[in-house]
């Protein structure tokens, strides 16, 4: 299948580690330009070191806890170089825990990463969309979408608020060649999983080994997703091919989810 990316530029969030960086190299593969977002500058140059044609793609340093700080400075790069055909909004997820212990400054600080700032790249990348006749905007949620996770309380709540907003989104932009979809990644091997299954292993009083053991029975595949798994859903999403689809929930994650 051709999917005709090559000429096509892409803003890709979180491209430092796990699902952001493994959709960043997919990307490029396909020829596609990246422009890398992520706080850490160190970690960017690395990444796009090790892409393919390294030298055509580039990198903004911005904390997703600053919409305003991240919205000057896409916007400005933006005016210097050039749009974007490709959203990627990703981000690292809340802290785990109960959602009865969540304080209001948690709820606020993942409503701020997660919808805030989705919406801030939204609104500076659409214009160009629009103009090209040419648009995907590609949000890495979670299954919790779906079905909430026990002990991700926070995560929950604000997981659903951006599965709203980007249907919501998906019906104002259609008509101009932009779709919007959501990837819902399930248990995959990254450092977000990790941290989930040493509090699992904590609260069962059981060892890391055995509760990973335990995880991976929950899917179907009884294994956990490589992040190039997800990238290959968001490469096909960010594609002429998936020109059609649009508003949906996108589950990778083995079968795991029960609900259709």
């Amino acid at each position: 299948m051709n999917l005709n990316l090559e000429h096509k530029n892409a803003l890709v969030c979180g491209s430092t580690q796990g699902i952001g960086k493994a959709a960043a190299f997919a990307l490029a593969s396909e020829g596609v330009t990246l422009t890398l977002v992520a706080r850490n500058e160190a970690k960017l140059k690395d990444v796009i070191a090790s892409l393919p044609n390294a030298d055509q793609h580039d990198y903004i340093i911005a904390d997703f806890m600053n919409p305003s700080d991240l919205k000057s400075k896409v916007e400005s790069y933006i005016q210097k170089n050039h749009g974007f055909h490709i959203l990627v909004n990703n981000t690292g997820g809340p802290r785990s825990g109960a959602i009865i212990d969540a304080s209001l400054e948690e709820f606020e600080n993942a409503f701020t990463q997660h919808l805030k700032c989705n919406h801030v790249l939204a609104q500076l990348t659409v214009p160009f969309m629009k103009e090209a006749s040419y648009g995907r905007i590609i949000n890495i949620i979670s299954t919790s979408v779906k079905e909430p996770i026990e002990g991700l309380g926070v995560s929950n709540t604000i997981r659903n608020a951006v599965g709203n907003w980007s249907k919501t989104l998906s019906f104002e932009l259609g008509r101009f060649g932009i779709t919007v979809n959501n990837v819902l990644p399930g248990f995959t091997e990254t450092e977000r999983l990790n941290e989930i299954i040493k509090i699992k292993a904590n609260q069962a009083q059981t060892s890391i080994k055995e509760m990973t053991a335990i995880m991976k029975t929950y899917t179907p595949a009884k294994r956990f997703a490589k992040p190039e798994e997800t990238a290959n859903a968001i490469v096909f999403l960010a594609s002429e091919a998936a020109s059609y689809i649009n508003g949906v929930n996108i589950p990778v994650d083995g079968g795991r989810t029960k609900s259709l």
